[in-house]
């Protein structure tokens, strides 16, 4: 998929401005579901025949394969593990444990290395480990899946989010779970992000609150047709199904590359609003919209480029988003009264506004 935005060049120092976030990351989180419908025949033919996949789950990992018997049901063109010319992955019962367990790493060392080895993919997911984990945990959990990429260079790793436990934006569970994600965006990392899945009806209203059970799927489904199944571990149907669709974008992802694009409807960009007041004195408020999730980095700066004062820099998800700005330089001085342009910056998109600071 190729994310379309227009770079607005301005009279900003470039050089001045952090560098955009590495091209290689694919994250397939709940903006990428609806681009499933949009997958060429061409990409998921391809990522049949060359991907081969080794998948360590328990319960709630399991959602994505029943996703995935779902999207089978309705369309036979997604069958998988029947044997050639379907998609072909090897299922192991374990999964990322819980604080600091790197047991999965001996495991998953095991299978690439066994005579005549075809496996080019590897997931593993959780199964509340990341709930009660600390940031030490999920650092040596970063870095174990780093070191198994650099010892097995030709095979692609799959990072995961932990499923929704109802703690909240406060909760330790989404701290971990941004962690994951900054980690990813940052370093150009595959990540299913499967708490952002379940976080977001298909409208896009989130609910930061929810559970892993998909309490929203329920009343969408009430008034939506939806697809039943069998049984979706600790779950709703839909959830189960919503996570196959993104599964199989994210295999497609890989196949075509994101720069070469999976063709689907065009995503608006970011979009930055006039801040408010303007003009002002002391204080004023940028506020600005996200397609899609990314790293953020909104700045001020002098009219000949020179980086005033730096008030956001996060990785943020969709929606509607603001930053503050008081005035005040770095080591705590008052701007002097002027014109300073704000920029904000995702990635290749570049837009920024105009703004008169008072006395």
């Amino acid at each position: 998929m190729k994310i379309r935005t227009t770079v607005l060049v301005t009279v900003l120092a470039l050089a001045a401005l952090p560098a955009a976030v590495s091209a290689d990351a694919i994250l397939a989180d709940h903006t990428v579901v609806a681009q499933f419908a949009s997958l060429p025949d061409t990409v998921i033919a391809t990522a049949k025949n060359e991907l081969r996949m080794f998948y360590g789950h328990t319960s709630h990992g399991s959602q994505i394969v029943t996703g995935m018997q779902m999207v089978r049901d309705e369309d036979p063109f997604f069958d998988f593990n029947n044997g050639a010319g379907t998609f072909l992955f090897d299922e192991y019962s374990d999964d990322l444990g819980h604080n600091g367990d790197t047991t999965w790493v001996a495991i998953t060392r095991t299978r690439l290395d066994q005579p005549g080895n075809d496996i080019n993919l590897v997931m593993w997911s959780w199964c509340g480990g990341c709930s009660d984990n600390t940031e030490a945990g999920i650092n040596i959990y970063l870095s174990a899946m780093n070191q198994l990429e650099l010892g097995y260079p030709d095979v692609r790793f799959v990072y995961m989010t932990g499923h929704l436990d109802g703690t909240g934006p406060a909760g330790n569970l989404y701290t971990r779970n941004n962690q994951i994600r900054d980690y990813c965006v940052t370093n150009g990392k595959i990540l299913f992000d499967f708490a952002d899945i379940e976080s977001y009806d298909p409208d896009g209203t989130w609910y930061p609150d929810e559970t892993d059970a998909c309490g929203w799927c329920s009343t969408w489904c009430s008034s939506h047709q939806c697809p039943g199944c069998s049984g979706c571990a600790h779950s709703h149907c839909f959830n189960c199904y919503q996570k196959g669709k993104a599964f199989w974008w994210m295999l497609g992802a890989m196949v075509s590359g994101m720069e070469a694009g999976i063709e689907g409807p065009e995503v608006a960009g970011p979009t930055l609003a006039q801040n408010s007041p303007n003009p002002f004195s002391p204080a004023t408020e940028i506020a600005f919209t996200l397609p899609h999730r990314a790293r953020v980095v909104v700045a001020v700066h002098t009219l000949d480029g020179r980086r005033v004062a730096v008030l956001l820099d996060d990785v943020l998800g969709p929606g509607e988003h603001t930053a503050g700005w008081d005035g005040l330089r770095p080591d705590g001085r008052r701007a002097a009264a002027g014109v300073y342009f704000c920029s904000l910056r995702t990635g290749d998109a570049l837009e920024s506004r105009k703004m008169l600071l008072i006395r």
